[in-house]
């Protein structure tokens, strides 16, 4: 998985119609506009000498590109950094945040203030691991080569059985239980920043709540499923994110955390109705337009569940907004 992506993400500009698939920046300007909006808040509430904007895996920089600028309107602008690997991402997010520094690793990032980091639709790209329940125990899923049928999954030789959390260990057989090794190390290496440093984490992505089975690798091309094993390299590959995971991982490096929450809730309670109700009334030709994308990022049929929001921060931070009591 981390092979294959590596070659989709480098290859060219995965985003938009032209595309395979529509991240929620690309929607509305009204949703990096509610992240530059949480952002100021916790800005203004603690007021950092100064701070850097972090942002993993940034797009084409249209989301740091709306809450930049709407941190610019509460006098904030700190300096821009992206973690990012791919050339061809990297050229359009040089055009939309023109003073953006580039790391290829999370050690490079400053480390002389706070970070404000943002994760939209980033850790969901990472490689997962996954295991299955077996006649003969849990067994790590490996890829295979059929010269036929080209790549398929299959149970592996090397027993996987103290991967897997007691309450799960009875599983029925075919059952999967997944991890994702590498979103927990880059939490836990960015949470002993913001203990150190100050700051937040802001993570936004699909994914579920608590401990569960299933297997959730898909895969997108031309905004359509598609088979995850065909044209490796040439299509989207992705997996739900385990925001219980992350969350102790946070709570382990000492921050406190806020979430998760649905992102039609948290949408909602930094107040993306009346800014779409300012929209359309500035842009009556594009009314339409703006209710439907409202729509697509706030209700629940559509991404408002699906998407959950999770805040790590600093311990002597205020709390994030967005959450509820």
């Amino acid at each position: 998985m981390r092979v294959a992506n590596t070659a989709y993400y480098g290859r060219a500009d995965p985003l938009g119609v032209e595309g395979d698939f529509i991240t929620a920046p690309e929607i509305s300007q009204m949703f990096g506009e509610m992240v530059g909006i949480w952002l100021s808040d916790l800005w203004l509430r603690h007021r950092p000498a100064r701070c850097h904007y972090v942002e993993l895996g940034p797009g084409r920089g249209t989301l740091a590109a709306d809450a930049l600028r709407t941190t610019q309107r509460f006098g904030w602008e700190p300096s821009v950094h992206f973690f990012e690997n791919s050339p061809a991402l990297r050229a359009k997010q040089l055009r939309a945040v023109p003073d953006a520094i580039f790391h290829d690793n999370l050690e490079s990032l400053p480390t002389d203030a706070p970070l404000f980091i943002v994760a939209n639709e980033f850790f969901d790209a990472l490689p997962v691991r996954q295991m299955v329940a077996t006649q003969a125990g849990w067994r790590e899923r490996v890829v295979a080569r059929n010269s036929e049928a080209g790549f398929a999954a299959m149970p592996g030789a090397t027993a996987a059985d103290d991967l897997i959390p007691e309450q799960f260990r009875s599983a029925a057989m075919g059952s999967i239980y997944e991890i994702c090794p590498d979103a927990s190390s880059i939490v836990q290496q960015l949470s002993a920043r913001l203990a150190k440093q100050g700051g937040v984490l802001l993570v936004i992505d699909y994914g579920y709540i608590y401990p569960a089975l299933g297997d959730t690798v898909q895969a997108v091309e031309n905004h359509r499923y598609a088979d995850p094993f065909h044209n490796p390299g040439q299509i989207d590959l992705t997996a739900h994110v385990d925001f219980y995971e992350l969350s102790n991982c946070a709570k382990n490096a000492g921050l406190l955390v806020a979430g998760p929450n649905d992102q039609g809730a948290w949408l909602s309670g930094l107040g993306i109705d009346r800014r779409a109700q300012i929209l359309a009334a500035s842009n009556p030709n594009k009314s339409a337009e703006i209710t439907a994308a409202r729509h697509r990022l706030v209700d629940p049929d559509a991404m408002g569940a699906l998407f959950k929001v999770l805040a790590a921060y600093a311990q002597d931070w205020p709390q994030p907004e967005g959450f509820g009591l």
